[in-house]
């Protein structure tokens, strides 16, 4: 009896939490879905609450729409970019604070305080650094450091080129940068725990056998971290591919869109110019993407704890 009623309070517990989620998550997606199937393309058409079914014919539109094209593209290099920078970037900081050494602690803390920034306020400052005269007195940037040491040559245009190899536009490179600045400091966190998590005995008992340091880190260390690098890969990428606030603060969509990705896309059919059908086909497209990221990674581990 006292059993029953132990289940009874936690499913009351429970219970409003789950309603929530039901309505606000699970609820707004499936309306986002009908939403993406209809035609309502104009506020007018939204506003009359007639729903016009017209099947897949909005996510067509958007597949043949060059920018959405574009959008892809981008979103895919900037993902395989900032993905391997966080990676290289935050291996390398674990390692040297592996090691130990005085002041180890300050710098940890400094390579983990961008994490505290939201993407908003690394936008808008690595604009600054990118764009120099964009604030009243003219701060410096990256063109006026090379300029300042005769450097002209390496000046570049950084948001305002259209150059591009291929389906990938130079204007992402600071992009890129700014992203791997922000979190790579997550990654150096993770590799730095699972470092030190690493037994000590395993360590020495390869020095006895006369491996070197760098083949202990890549026979020993390095395997044993798989799955924090994987763990790292899935919450990086999923926020690569919804990435919004900062490439809108740094560069909006650039000229010719060549900054631009899903999310703002997104923005400007929905709340710009109350294309409700198209922006919600995009939003299901986005949380496909997701969802081939996380589902599976998620089935995987259920399947480990069970």
């Amino acid at each position: 009896m006292r059993k029953r009623k132990n289940k009874l309070l936690g499913f009351f517990v429970v219970a409003p939490t789950i309603v929530a989620i039901g309505i606000f998550v699970y609820g707004f997606i499936s309306w986002t879905i009908r939403a993406s199937t209809a035609n309502w393309n104009t506020f007018a058409r939204l506003a009359s609450g007639v729903y016009e079914s017209v099947g897949f014919r909005n996510y067509e539109r958007l597949f043949q729409d060059p920018r959405f094209q574009t959008d892809l593209w981008n979103t895919l290099f900037f993902t395989l970019f900032f993905l391997t920078g966080c990676l290289i970037m935050g291996i390398f900081l674990a390692i040297l604070l592996d090691q130990k050494l005085k002041g180890s602690r300050i710098f940890q803390n400094i390579f983990l305080f961008p994490m505290a920034l939201s993407f908003v306020v690394t936008g808008t400052v690595w604009n600054w650094v990118f764009m120099p005269g964009t604030l009243p007195g003219n701060p410096a940037g990256i063109n006026v450091f090379f300029g300042l040491f005769g450097l002209q040559s390496l000046q570049w245009r950084w948001f305002t080129s259209t150059d591009s190899i291929g389906n990938f536009n130079f204007a992402l490179i600071p992009v890129i940068i700014a992203a791997v600045w922000q979190l790579s400091g997550y990654t150096m966190a993770m590799y730095l725990a699972g470092l030190r998590s690493i037994p000590d005995t395993l360590t020495e008992a390869a020095r006895v056998d006369g491996a070197s340091a760098i083949q202990t880190f890549w026979k020993i260390k390095f395997p044993l971290l798989k799955p924090i690098t994987l763990s790292a890969m899935i919450i990086l990428g999923h926020i690569s591919l919804k990435i919004f606030d900062l490439v809108y603060a740094m560069t909006g969509s650039g000229p010719n869109n060549v900054t631009d990705v899903p999310a703002i896309y997104m923005f400007e059919l929905t709340f710009r110019s109350n294309r409700y059908s198209l922006g919600s086909a995009i939003s299901v497209i986005m949380l496909l993407m997701v969802a081939i990221v996380i589902v599976p990674y998620l089935l995987s581990t259920m399947r480990k704890e069970a």
